[in-house]
């Protein structure tokens, strides 16, 4: 089978397990009090499903890798945020809006346009040890500027979630390349051993990130998340891996047009999700006319200084004419 073929079909099992760990780890977030910390997630089955089902996602992913370029393999991610609706749905018991269907669609044509622009050949470049320190080191830094202690959660931690997941995906496929190659070089050294526990980081870091994301909502978290992964994984391939897409200008326009579309269904879904997760309060029901006084008499207490004195009769409320 092509390798283009075999990396797609990957890539879209790798989504499917994406999307139900988010879900998953979405309704524990609900269930979970903000203070809750790491220690106590991990006494819980319901994390330790969403690690399952997120360390498959992440093995069908490195497969993938193995079998197609970065600029290939992560804009179908974007797939996880559109197998999340159904699933989303479902778990909340209810059915899909026809803002998510359209959101769904444009992300699906724009991830079409992505893929005829991405480079089809199997990846044969990897990253030295001096650029995976450094891509390291710019991770961490932009990490900690967005997920800094005291943020709010939300959109920032959803953000360095994607960046940390597409930087462990980039690093992972300089693992998979170099133990995958065959000529004659050492299997273990101090460069695979480095970036092995840069990827084992940067995984976690971006699963707890993720969660926290999730405390305000599905949608929105997991929309940046989508998004933010395979901008810095493509950003890697382009600048340090020598991946180029496909064809001239057309290319660069299609390009241009599928991330537009792209982007356009992933707001349409942030913003279906974000509405049903977090529905606002019902209005209070209005009052009957037949049941509103005709009149509101508003009083105040009588102060004791203010009493009549002894002997004088109490002056009867007047009475509103008609």
């Amino acid at each position: 089978m092509n390798a283009t073929l075999v990396a797609v079909a990957l890539s879209l099992v790798s989504a499917g397990a994406y999307a139900a760990a988010a879900v998953a780890q979405s309704r524990l977030a609900g269930r979970t009090d903000s203070s809750t910390g790491v220690l106590r997630l991990l006494g819980r089955g319901a994390w330790w499903s969403a690690v399952g089902l997120n360390a498959a996602g992440a093995l069908l992913h490195v497969a993938a890798l193995n079998f197609g370029p970065l600029t290939l393999v992560q804009p179908l991610g974007a797939l996880t945020l559109v197998v999340a609706v159904p699933l989303g749905a479902r778990a909340a018991g209810r059915r899909v809006g026809r803002t998510e269907w359209r959101g769904t669609a444009l992300t699906l044509l724009g991830l079409g346009a992505l893929l005829l622009t991405a480079g089809g050949s199997a990846p044969h470049e990897t990253l030295s040890l001096p650029e995976a320190l450094g891509v390291g080191a710019a991770t961490v830094a932009v990490v900690a500027g967005l997920g800094r202690p005291g943020a709010r959660p939300g959109l920032r931690h959803a953000a360095a979630s994607g960046i940390t997941s597409g930087v462990a995906s980039a690093l992972t496929q300089t693992l998979t390349v170099a133990v995958t190659d065959h000529s004659g070089g050492p299997l273990f050294s101090w460069r695979l051993l480095t970036v092995a526990l840069l990827v084992s980081a940067f995984a976690m870091g971006g699963l707890l990130l993720s969660q926290t994301a999730y405390r305000g909502g599905l949608g929105a978290p997991l929309a940046v998340v989508t998004l933010a992964n395979p901008v810095a994984a493509a950003a890697i391939g382009l600048a340090l891996l020598g991946e180029r897409l496909q064809g001239g200008p057309v290319s660069l326009v299609l390009a241009f047009l599928g991330t537009a579309a792209a982007v356009r269904g992933v707001v349409l879904l942030s913003r279906a999700q974000a509405r049903n997760t977090d529905p606002a309060a019902p209005s209070e029901a209005p009052v009957p006319g037949d049941q509103v006084p005709s009149r509101v008499v508003i009083g105040s207490p009588r102060r004791a200084d203010t009493a009549p004195p002894a002997g004088v009769p109490e002056p009867l409320p007047a009475h509103a004419s008609g």
